[in-house]
């Protein structure tokens, strides 16, 4: 597959980047700042680039099987997030490639509380507030379109780096936890689930969550 990578500079986007290469597919890495590439795999293109841009998007998605975009803002830019899905979708509503969005767990429901979603909890931390809400405005954004074949990536509440085992759960709109209660996955099997939505879609216009 041809596929771009938006925001592939980033903890997330460079671990997709590198299983994406290691499963042979050609790779457009694009970040933001150049500087990011040093850290990248040498085997992906490389094209400074900003999603925020939907021409940009058009540019380096035309001729392409599939967009994933992890792009994450910097604190007091979390707005960037739902204006960084509007031109993702306006940009790929000229091409028709499908778009996987990785977004964030607060919009999740908890398990055994009926509709009460992650970022609802008494015990949600506050300075994770602007990031939730905006992943939730996010994802609003991509169920007001009806233009696009798109994937929104909800990962488990707790994503960090780790060992890629090459095994998690999938789910749709409820918090995925273990036995204990606890909510993860590693950004190396976070990485191995995108591609495997990639490689075998099944999720078309609509959310999805994994975790262990």
């Amino acid at each position: 597959m041809r596929i771009t990578v938006f925001g592939a500079g980033g903890a997330a986007g460079s671990r997709i980047v590198a299983e994406a290469i290691d499963r042979n597919h050609q790779v457009t890495a694009v970040a933001r700042d150049a500087t990011r590439f040093t850290a990248l795999h040498p085997g992906a293109r490389h094209v400074v680039g900003d999603a925020l841009d939907p021409d940009t998007v058009t540019a380096l998605s035309s001729g392409q099987d599939l967009v994933i975009s992890t792009t994450r803002p910097t604190p007091g830019q979390e707005q960037d997030l739902p204006d960084t899905a509007r031109a993702l979708l306006a940009g790929l509503s000229r091409t028709g490639v499908r778009l996987i969005l990785l977004g964030g767990a607060g919009s999740l429901r908890l398990p055994g509380q009926g509709e009460r979603t992650v970022v609802q909890d008494p015990g949600f931390p506050a300075d994770w507030r602007p990031i939730a809400l905006a992943c939730n405005e996010q994802l609003a954004v991509c169920q007001a379109d009806g233009h696009v074949d798109w994937a929104y990536l909800s990962p488990a509440a707790v994503l960090e780096p780790g060992k890629r085992t090459g095994t998690y759960r999938v789910g749709t709109d409820e918090l995925l936890v273990d036995a204990d209660g606890n909510s993860t996955i590693s950004m190396e099997d976070l990485a191995v689930a995108v591609l495997d939505e990639a490689e075998h879609p099944r999720h078309h216009r609509t959310r999805f969550t994994v975790g262990y």
